[in-house]
């Protein structure tokens, strides 16, 4: 990895993890799009393992909030759906990845821009936790179903919840990835060479959280996704 992407990358994961630390999501809609245009390889071990501090962090930080019984349905619906996520990555090319990634995030942001108001039970936990096994095992990416569930909740409870199962979720996701031969263990090193910057964002993000306007950081996040997410669809 050339030092040019590395600064680039640090740039982003700060961002990023400002952005997820602020708002309970966003960190793979961003980095997701920049790690495939830069390195493909990346994907999607990078983006998981990257993820997995930050989200203790953020679970920690806000642990009165979660959702135990929501974080239980998504989590074990998730869970379930790991080995076809992993199936995804044997029947993708490595040279299509990036496209089904930059695709996903495109349909992820449409569906979450457009999405209305509703309350979620145990139907849309469990599909949100079916389809973010699937999306975040093969690419990384799997805020946006979660997202659609707890879009409309306080953002504390959004925040808590999402990196409660995501943590859950990256580390099955991971050990599997590498029981399996998928997984490069460089990527992990990358991730760990970054910690400091996710660092810095997630501090960051503890100096304002409490006072964002969630639905407008939401709003944010899901325009520059599907900007990413054509710039890597019409890249490849």
């Amino acid at each position: 990895m050339s030092t040019l992407t590395l600064v680039v990358l640090a740039v982003t994961v700060t961002a990023a993890a400002f952005v997820q630390g602020s708002s309970g999501l966003g960190f793979a809609l961003i980095v997701a799009p920049v790690a495939g245009i830069l390195d493909p390889g990346l994907l999607p071990v990078f983006v998981l393992a990257a993820m997995v501090p930050l989200n203790v962090y953020v679970a920690w930080r806000e642990r009165a909030s979660l959702d135990v019984r929501g974080a239980g349905w998504i989590t074990a619906a998730r869970l379930a759906a790991t080995p076809a996520g992993l199936a995804l990555l044997w029947l993708i090319p490595d040279q299509r990845l990036g496209l089904f990634v930059g695709l996903a995030t495109v349909l992820a942001a449409v569906a979450s821009l457009a999405a209305p108001a509703f309350t979620p039970g145990r139907a849309a936990f469990v599909g949100a936790g079916v389809v973010t096994g699937l999306t975040e095992t093969a690419t990384g990416v799997g805020g946006p179903p979660l997202a659609l569930v707890y879009q409309h909740r306080p953002p504390a409870e959004l925040r808590s919840t999402v990196a409660a199962c995501f943590l859950v979720g990256e580390v099955a996701s991971l050990l599997l990835l590498f029981a399996t031969g998928k997984g490069n263990p460089a990527d992990l090193g990358w991730a760990l060479a970054l910690v400091p910057a996710i660092a810095v964002g997630a501090w960051l993000s503890r100096l304002v959280h409490h006072r964002l306007d969630a639905r407008r950081m939401r709003l944010c996040v899901l325009v520059f996704a599907l900007v990413s997410g054509l710039v890597l669809m019409i890249g490849l």
